[in-house]
């Protein structure tokens, strides 16, 4: 299988994704390969500032669901066009946090609008711009929400995704497990209750399988 080298990290809140996608990128740079690391919503101006408004402005905080999901996608499009496919077309490797799952399963699966229309969605914003390899580090429930606790952040600044009720995290859970049982060949689930170290190690030798890294 010829996978692009588009490797997406997902999960729950504070799984450690931030952590372990630059673990990868210094790896893949210790071998002399170009890197892309990116996040979404992000990567680009526009991107950026959507982000912003989802995640930190009083604006954001009402935003429906329908509206989040076009938001979303709006930030996709760009990023897809103007960063993503033009790194890969030049032999890089793109890592991004987060990617067209959390949409499914945000917005979709917790939100309530139904995996096929966001999939649609989906569809638009990024068109055959699928990762090669999505890695999902997943914990429990709670274990989630203490680390969320722990977090520090800039006085004033909150993440409107934080703010939600227990049950809407055990609908985020249990949509990332039941989309990487359905697409065995794309994501790959990790335990991410083990030690960091030992995530890493699981994550390189997955990727190094996937693209037949020697």
């Amino acid at each position: 299988m010829n996978r692009p080298r588009f490797i997406t990290f997902e999960g729950p809140e504070a799984c450690g994704k931030s952590t372990q996608i630059e673990r990868l990128q210094r790896r893949l740079q210790a071998r002399s390969e170009k890197v892309l690391l990116t996040r979404e919503p992000g990567g680009t101006p526009l991107g950026e500032s959507i982000r912003h408004l989802l995640k930190h402005a009083p604006e954001g905080a009402s935003a429906t669901p329908e509206a989040q999901l076009l938001l979303f996608a709006a930030s996709r499009a760009q990023i897809v066009r103007k960063v993503i496919r033009p790194f890969l077309e030049q032999g890089g490797w793109v890592l991004c946090d987060r990617f067209c799952d959390s949409t499914v399963v945000f917005q979709g699966v917790a939100g309530g609008l139904g995996e096929a229309l966001v999939s649609q969605v989906n569809g638009v914003a990024m068109g055959d711009c699928l990762p090669g390899l999505t890695l999902l580090l997943d914990i429990p429930v709670e274990e989630s929400l203490r680390r969320l606790k722990l977090r520090s952040r800039p006085e004033g600044e909150l993440d409107h995704f934080d703010d939600q009720s227990i049950d809407y995290f055990k609908r985020v859970r249990a949509g990332y497990l039941s989309l990487a049982e359905r697409e065995r060949l794309r994501i790959h689930r990790l335990e991410g209750m083990l030690p960091v170290d030992e995530v890493e190690k699981n994550i390189w030798e997955r990727v190094s399988y996937a693209f037949s890294i020697q």
